[in-house]
Parts: C-alpha cells; sequence; structure tokens
C-alpha cells in the first residue's frame, strides 16, 4: 500500500485571524516588598518595564507576521475577518459588560484608548 507522504501532514487548510483572544505576561510583585522601595526606583522599574513590554509586543507582531507568510507559503489560506462583526455579537451579551467589571475602570480605559469604544 502506498502512502501519499503530502496529505499525511496536512492538518489544516484555512486559518483565519480574528484577534478575539489576548494573551498577556504579567510581572508580579509582593505589595509589601514593592511599598519598601524608595519612589525612584519605583518609577524607574515601571519605566524600563514598560520599555520592554512594547518591545514584546513587536517582537510578536512581527514574529505573527513571519509565521502567516510561512504558512501562506505551505499552502495554508489565511482570512482576516471583519473584527467588527465579533465585536457586535459580544455587545448582544454581557462579555464587555462582564470583562469591564473584572478588570476595573483604569484597565478597561486603557483597553479602549487602544482599540476603541466596546462597550
Amino acid at each position: 500500500m502506498l502512502i501519499d507522504t503530502a496529505k499525511l501532514y496536512e492538518v489544516q487548510k484555512y486559518c483565519s485571524l480574528t484577534n478575539h483572544i489576548w494573551a498577556g505576561i504579567h510581572i508580579s510583585f509582593s505589595n509589601i516588598a514593592w511599598k519598601r522601595l524608595p519612589p525612584d526606583l519605583q518609577e524607574l522599574s515601571e519605566k524600563h518595564f514598560n520599555e520592554k513590554a512594547l518591545q514584546e509586543r513587536e517582537d510578536w507582531q512581527k514574529m505573527t507576521e513571519q509565521e502567516i507568510e510561512n504558512l501562506k507559503s505551505k499552502g495554508m489560506v489565511i482570512n482576516s475577518p471583519d473584527p467588527k462583526l465579533f465585536q457586535d455579537a459580544l455587545r448582544k451579551t454581557t462579555f464587555y459588560k462582564d470583562m469591564k467589571s473584572k478588570s476595573g475602570d483604569k484597565a478597561w480605559a486603557l483597553l479602549e484608548k487602544s482599540v476603541g469604544n466596546l462597550a
């Protein structure tokens, strides 16, 4: 029996980039230890953590673009549906309201500053 090896590794043909999920890496400290640091060290730490977070985001975006091109070169079809359709569907539920209450007003304001009004 002959095996078509081209089909052996085929897993999926289509990928839709919906941007419906986010993953973050968080830096956590003991609040007690953090408060023991002098304000200038807290400020310096926050400055460098924020700078590196932005660099990390750029790295992820570049890596994602490279992987999309890699997958396209292997025959995968990449779809980019309109994220507004997903947002509109979520607005009809309590998802955004629930996420805002879990995240807090400050975090939610920062999110909407980046992506626009969600609620």
